[in-house]
C-alpha cells in the first residue's frame, strides 16, 4: 500500500514537473513576438504619417576628447569576467551621443520615410504602436536596422569604447552613477515581462516588456548626463565582438575586430541581472538578432579643433 502511494505520488510530480516545464516554455515564447509581421493599412498609414509630426525627445551630448578607464579590474569589481580584461586607459577623440535611447516615435519616421513595415510590436490602428509607446525605446530591430537608422539620421552607431567612455565618464566606475551596486530606483532591470502599458489588452500583457520612457531615472545618468546606459534595453554598437579583443586592442580610438560572426550589444536590458547592467560588462549576439530588449542610440563624429597632438595619460 506504502509502496503504491509513493508511486502515485512520484508520477503526480512528475506530470506536475512537466507541466510546469511547458508553460514556462511557452511564457518565455510569449514574452517575445519578433516572428510576426504586422502590415500597414490605408487608415493605420495616415495615422502613421500623421505621429511623425509629434514632438520627440531627441537630444545630443559632447563627450569631450581624451583619456579614460575601459575595462575592469577584478580586484576592484569581482563580478567582471574575461572579456572585460585587461582594464586599461583608452583615448578617444571627441564625439557626440544621443542623450537617449532611440524611441519608436523617432524609428517611425525612418520606417515612414524608407517605406519599411511596422516592426512586431506596432499592432494597433492598422500598424501603430499606443500612444503611451511613443517614448520608449525602440525594440525588435537588427543591427542592421540601426546601422541603417544611424545613417538615415546623418549619425552613425558608437564603437564600443564610445559606449563604454558615455557610460561610466573617466574613473572606471562599475554603474554609470558611481560604485553603488544597481538597484530599481536608478535603472529599469530584474523585471519579469508580465506588465506593460497594454492594460487595455490583458492578453498583450506577455508580450510587451515593461520598458519604460528614454527619459526616466534622472538619478542613474551617466557623468556626461547620458540617460538610461544600464537596464531599459541593452544596445547595439557598432563593433564586431570578440571576447578577448581587449587583450590586443589598440589604446587609441578602438574600433573593434575587422570581421566577425556576432556585433556587440551593451547596457543590459529590463530582464537583466546586477552584474549584466554594469558599464563594463559585454557581449555578443548575431546581427540579425531582434529582441524585445535589444535597441540602440546613435553618435557622430566631432572635431576637436583645440587637439592637434595627444597627450599621454
Amino acid at each position: 500500500m506504502r509502496e503504491r502511494q509513493s508511486r502515485k505520488y512520484l508520477v503526480v510530480m512528475g506530470l506536475m514537473v512537466i507541466g510546469f516545464t511547458l508553460m514556462s516554455g511557452i511564457m518565455a515564447w510569449a514574452l517575445d513576438v519578433s516572428d510576426i509581421r504586422p502590415e500597414w493599412t490605408e487608415e493605420g498609414k495616415k495615422l502613421a504619417l500623421q505621429r511623425t509630426q509629434w514632438p520627440t525627445k531627441e537630444k545630443r551630448v559632447v563627450i569631450p576628447a581624451g583619456w579614460f578607464t575601459m575595462g575592469s579590474n577584478k580586484k576592484i569589481d569581482r563580478k567582471a569576467y574575461r572579456p572585460e580584461m585587461p582594464q586599461r586607459q583608452v583615448y578617444l577623440d571627441a564625439f557626440e551621443i544621443d542623450a537617449y535611447e532611440v524611441t519608436a516615435l523617432e524609428y517611425l519616421r525612418f520606417v515612414v520615410d524608407t517605406g519599411r513595415p511596422p516592426l512586431p510590436d506596432w499592432k494597433f490602428d492598422g500598424g501603430n504602436f499606443q500612444e503611451s509607446m511613443a517614448h520608449h525605446p525602440v525594440m525588435h530591430v537588427t543591427w542592421y536596422d540601426a546601422d541603417a537608422y544611424c545613417r538615415w539620421a546623418g549619425k552613425r552607431l558608437p564603437t564600443e569604447a564610445e559606449w563604454e567612455k558615455a557610460a561610466r565618464g573617466t574613473d572606471g566606475r562599475i554603474y554609470p552613477w558611481g560604485n553603488t551596486p544597481a538597484g530599481l530606483t536608478r535603472a529599469n532591470f530584474g523585471r519579469s515581462g508580465i506588465s506593460g502599458p497594454v492594460r487595455d489588452r490583458p492578453e498583450r500583457l506577455l508580450l510587451y516588456p515593461p520598458i519604460i520612457s528614454v527619459d526616466k531615472y534622472e538619478i542613474g545618468i551617466s557623468p556626461y548626463n547620458v540617460f538610461q546606459m544600464a537596464g531599459n534595453v541593452a544596445e547595439w554598437v557598432n563593433d564586431w565582438y570578440d571576447p578577448d579583443y581587449y587583450q590586443t586592442a589598440p589604446d587609441r580610438n578602438p574600433q573593434g575586430p575587422s570581421t566577425g560572426e556576432h556585433r556587440v550589444f551593451r547596457g543590459g536590458g529590463w530582464m537583466d541581472s546586477t552584474p549584466t547592467v554594469r558599464t563594463a560588462q559585454r557581449n555578443g549576439t548575431a546581427p540579425e538578432t531582434q529582441a524585445n530588449w535589444l535597441g540602440f542610440r546613435c553618435a557622430a563624429g566631432l572635431k576637436d579643433d583645440l587637439t592637434h597632438s595627444i597627450p599621454t595619460p
